[in-house]
């Protein structure tokens, strides 16, 4: 299932509820969230580790979180001097902490020259080791302010993006966050975009409570499937009206969005059952060809279920849009061999598919 909902950055551990994870946890559940994200790695350096007792406090919390059925995420901040050094302690620390999902936080840095190289080699090691596992890119809100970050090296081997959508000195939360979505899903590659929105304070400014609660509307109407804050320490300890606000405010399960339909659908491994979510007169495209009409549709699904991918198991990693757009992005295992690289998009009428783009390789298993 994609990651949906509420969730916190927390920094320094200890520094959390006095260092009870126990405590982090039952807030976090309490307070309707479905993750908190945990550092667990700074450069090649592990992160949240006691140096004198030895107590792995990210670990702690993964676990206090996974008894209270949340998910934990790792964050990990990257410079790119030593690109292999900082995959293989992201990848050391995943399995140490076991967390659910992984957060690349790369900033100026690497807007450096010789970084898009760094970059290729740091994502190329973490997916050889770790070629299925949830992964994000946490950078800046405008990518067109920053053109010098790799920003495509990143994401091409992402699942998700999550932008730091911090509008400080500034009032207009929600103005910022359409702003940003605006631009990153005008990029190629466009991923699943889950915004940290600010809860700290900095140089004299902090949020307000109205320009969180605008914030996390403003999310919610773009129809993103979560949302992030950064972060609980400070927010916990000096903004209690902020954290008031995203405590109580309610991100229920959504109603089931298009592409869970169809990837539902696609999991019967029934032609008819996906295309009862096409119009009649729907066109299907792929790099090798344009297809239109129910009969064509099927005939193609025919194929997909005995041929192409039999057997298939389907997953959606994630997906994007409001209206009648849609971006998503998804991964199968089958009889013949596994996909890593879905990535569809979908044109809708009167909430079917009218217009299908759908790109994916087939690896060997």
């Amino acid at each position: 299932m994609p990651l949906q909902g509420k969730g916190f950055f927390t920094w320094k551990v200890p520094e959390c509820e006095g260092g009870n994870t126990d405590a982090i946890a039952t807030l976090a559940k309490s307070g309707n969230m479905t993750h908190v994200l945990i550092k667990i790695a700074n450069g090649i350096l592990a992160y949240n580790i006691d140096p004198t007792s030895g107590v792995d406090y990210a670990k702690k919390l993964s676990q206090s979180l996974h008894q209270r059925e949340l998910k934990a995420w790792g964050w990990h901040y990257v410079y790119g001097n030593n690109p292999i050094g900082e995959a293989d302690i992201a990848i050391q620390r995943i399995q140490e902490v076991n967390v659910d999902g992984y957060v690349i936080d790369a900033e100026t840095e690497y807007k450096q020259p010789g970084r898009k190289e760094a970059a290729k080699r740091f994502m190329a090691r973490l997916r050889a080791s770790l070629p299925n596992f949830p992964i994000a890119l946490s950078s800046f809100r405008y990518p067109s302010y920053h053109p010098e970050l790799p920003w495509k090296e990143f994401l091409e081997k992402c699942d998700y993006n999550m932008p730091q959508v911090y509008w400080m000195q500034a009032h207009n939360a929600g103005e910022q966050l359409r702003q940003s979505v605006r631009q990153f899903q005008n990029m190629v590659p466009s991923r699943p975009i889950i915004p940290t929105g600010a809860a700290f304070r900095e140089s004299g400014w902090q949020p307000t409570s109205a320009e969180v609660l605008d914030f996390l509307q403003t999310a919610k109407s773009l129809n993103l499937s979560g949302a992030n804050f950064w972060e609980w320490s400070d927010c916990r300890a000096r903004l209690p009206d902020v954290w008031q606000t995203i405590y109580n405010f309610p991100w229920d399960p959504p109603q089931k969005d298009i592409a869970e339909k169809y990837i539902d659908a696609l999991n019967t491994r029934n032609p008819s059952q996906v295309v009862s979510l096409y119009t009649s007169s729907a066109v299907h495209i792929t790099a090798a060809r344009t297809i239109q009409g129910t009969a064509a549709i099927t005939a193609w699904y025919t194929s997909f279920f005995n041929q192409i991918l039999p057997n298939g198991t389907f997953t959606l990693t994630g997906y994007s849009g409001t209206g009648n757009s849609r971006h998503f992005t998804w991964t199968a295992v089958a009889t013949t061999g596994r996909v890593l690289n879905g990535n569809d998009t979908l044109g809708l009428l009167n909430d079917k598919i009218a217009y299908h783009y759908c790109f994916f390789t087939l690896s060997p298993a």
